[in-house]
């Protein structure tokens, strides 16, 4: 029986209003889909109190009673329905507000029923407030009584009365209408060999658990087959990969790599970006294609260490290049490169949107016949008028930005595919990036430059902001910058442009007597104008940028010392340590003040915390990742995870995962290509789970 071939709408108890919603807001549609949407929480339900036993101070219960004495007391907003349930034990009262009709229609005073509620003292007397009420008899057939299941359910859910209890009862009716054909999708030797429960056993107790120990098995088992099936798809593709490219050799350190590494280098290399080189020209020098994440906090020093792989591709007769995912950025790159090989040959040309035609068709022709030997660019460098010499490395920065058809186009530059350096300033939890990037091997740079000092970070609350404003004017007089950042969530949000607006006449109004100069950008400017008013800052001709997250990648400004964010609490904490990353680029101490209203919620104030308890940006990942989970951390809805977490999460499973990677690789150690008869059940799962026609994650 095919479970993803099964509409929803056709079980009793759904029909096609129900569906509409489950399909609207949860995207269920199948009986599938329907079974693997799990719980969040489980109550215990297995013990039965009598009412003597109650009293205000207990948490969830549940009596065995009748019911009797329903009356609708009070007018208006006052109005309630209470009741008596009573045992031989005692009596309680029982009180609803909404939902009489529907409740007076189901109680029946001959009947036992299963009450499920917190119980509380008013006025001297024992009450539950809108308890949960189920004819005993049928409680016992839908697992009342036991360890409970309770789902996420969405407002416009609970409005339709599609609740978790609703929930429950469409679980349990798929399972009688199947009765147990659901088909096992690992092998029988793989269940025994890993102690698995078998599919059908799991996916009832993980609605329904017989036991706590079933539940754990249960909860095990799920998530131990969604992380396998994610390594297997990711892994298969490494293995195929290496199998099937070959790469261009760099077999030589000559001149190129000598000359600026004896003569030129800016500052010593940290011993991170030594061990980060040594890696990538091990790569580079197997003979096969390079496929690398390179990772490192803002100012590691990845430029650096890209430039130098870059000058190894020279010394073995290749052209290289880099891609950045704005102008600005890729400006910033080619200056940066341009002024540390300005005492080389090395020829570096910078191709954007901007470049004017007859520049551009210089650089084409230089391109082709080898000339031009390190090109910076932007997207312009995906044009199919773009042909290189022979193209030995490419240089992904940011790649999260790149959608992944058009860095694949990067790849037919060459007959034989160019080794491949991806770069991210965005850190990437060691869990998250295993399941994301699982098919590239990572290098991780994890110490700053000699000489630079943590950023020092503050919350204010926003009463205090003419102290804030008074310290930026003691970090102006001494010659520094300042940043102030606003939220722009989305570039429709009139109120944020507002507050934007109003913020920097505020701000301007404060600084300009005082002789300082304000800017504004925002990504409602056009392109000019807010490379015009990016260029006047870092030339210093502008004290203060007040801006949106437009600056959180792209700028490099030294003499910036301050980084003041407005309305921290809307930023996600990777955003919040990217903007950070502003500044603290220079040898002075800098400062980020984290502004927010005293009002903060649980999450948000986690958060502030971890950010002014700490600058290591792996730290603030693992804790985004516990926070948030990974399908909002930056970069990964474009990442290549094909397949949505469903029930593993990868703040908590850290031990799961490595277990079926270790599985997953002793398998296709084996079998590569996933074409033995004893792994017949794998390939069928991995193409039925994993659809996409192009193996993009051969990209980055």
């Amino acid at each position: 029986m095919e479970l993803a071939g099964l509409n929803i709408k056709f079980l009793p108890g759904v029909g096609e209003k129900r569906a509409s919603l489950l399909a609207e807001e949860l995207g269920i549609e199948s009986y599938e889909d329907m079974l693997y949407y799990v719980p969040y929480k489980y109550i215990d339900r297995s013990r039965l109190y009598t009412v003597s036993e109650l009293d205000g101070q207990l948490p969830y219960i549940q009596v065995k009673a009748k019911i009797t004495n329903l009356a609708t007391v009070g007018t208006g907003k006052q109005m309630r329905m209470t009741a008596t349930a009573y045992d031989d034990t005692g009596a309680l009262e029982l009180v609803w507000f909404k939902g009489f009709k529907y409740l007076a229609s189901q109680i029946s005073p001959d009947k036992e029923y299963l009450i499920f509620g917190k119980p509380s003292m008013f006025n001297q007397k024992l009450n539950i407030v809108h308890p949960e009420i189920d004819p005993y008899d049928e409680a016992a057939d839908r697992q009342l009584v036991g360890v409970q299941a309770v789902y996420p359910t969405t407002e416009k859910m609970k409005k339709s009365y599609l609740t978790s209890k609703l929930i429950s009862k469409i679980q349990a009716n798929i399972f009688k209408a199947i009765n147990g054909k659901i088909p096992e999708t690992l092998p029988a030797w793989f269940i025994k060999r890993h102690n698995l429960m078998y599919l059908h056993e799991a996916l009832h107790n993980i609605h329904f658990p017989e036991s706590p120990d079933n539940l754990r098995q249960a909860q095990y088992r799920l998530k131990f087959e969604e992380l396998f099936y994610i390594q297997l798809n990711i892994l298969k593709l490494k293995f195929n990969r290496k199998a099937a490219f070959r790469g261009h050799v760099f077999g030589k350190v000559g001149a190129c790599f000598n000359d600026f590494y004896f003569h030129h280098l800016p500052f010593p290399l940290t011993d991170a970006q030594k061990r980060v080189i040594r890696e990538i020209r091990a790569d580079c020098g197997s003979g096969k294609q390079m496929n690398r994440l390179l990772q490192g906090d803002v100012g590691s020093g990845k430029t650096l260490v890209a430039l130098m792989c870059m000058l190894l591709a020279l010394d073995n007769g290749y052209q290289a290049c880099i891609m950045a995912p704005t102008e600005i950025l890729a400006n910033q790159h080619f200056e940066t490169i341009s002024e540390m090989l300005k005492d080389t040959p090395v020829n570096v040309g910078l191709l954007t949107g901007s470049t004017k035609k007859r520049d551009r068709d210089t650089l084409h022709e230089e391109l082709r016949d080898g000339r031009m030997q390190i090109l910076v660019g932007t997207h312009a460098l995906l044009e199919d008028v773009v042909h290189f010499k022979n193209i030995g490395l490419v240089v992904i920065d940011e790649q999260h930005r790149f959608g992944v058809a058009q860095r694949a186009k990067l790849w037919q530059k060459n007959t034989v595919p160019p080794h491949v350096l991806v770069m991210t300033a965005t850190p990437i939890p060691r869990t998250l990036a295993m399941t994301l990037y699982g098919d590239l091997d990572v290098s991780v740079i994890d110490q700053l430059p000699p000489g630079r000092k943590p950023v020092t970070t503050y919350h204010v609350y926003e009463s205090k902001r003419a102290r804030v404003y008074e310290f930026i004017h003691k970090e102006l007089r001494k010659g520094r910058q300042a940043y102030i950042v606003y939220p722009l969530i989305s570039e429709s949000e009139k109120m944020d442009y507002r507050n934007l607006e109003e913020g920097f006449e505020q701000v301007a109004a404060f600084f300009n007597p005082l002789g300082y100069t304000v800017s504004i950008v925002h990504g409602k400017l056009k392109a000019a104008e807010k490379d015009e008013q990016m260029r006047r800052f870092a030339t210093g001709e502008t004290q203060i940028l007040v801006a949106t997250t437009v600056i959180e990648v792209g700028v490099n400004v030294p003499n910036a010392s301050i980084m003041v964010i407005e309305s921290a609490q809307r930023f996600g904490l990777s955003q919040l340590h990217q903007l950070r990353g502003r500044v603290g680029r220079g040898a002075e101490q800098s400062y980020c003040i984290l502004m927010t209203s005293p009002k903060l919620s649980n999450d948000s104030r986690k958060r502030i915390e971890t950010m002014t308890a700490t600058n290591d940006g792996f730290e603030i990942a693992e804790a985004d990742l516990k926070l948030r989970g990974p399908g909002d951390i930056e970069g990964t809805q474009q990442s290549g995870l094909t397949c949505n977490l469903r029930v593993a999460n990868l703040g908590r499973d850290g031990l799961i995962l490595n277990e079926a990677i270790q599985a997953a690789t002793a398998i296709l150690e084996n079998d590569p290509f996933l074409q033995k008869e004893e792994n017949n059940t794998f390939a069928t799962q991995v193409k039925r789970l994993f659809k996409t026609k192009i193996n993009w994650r051969y990209i980055s």
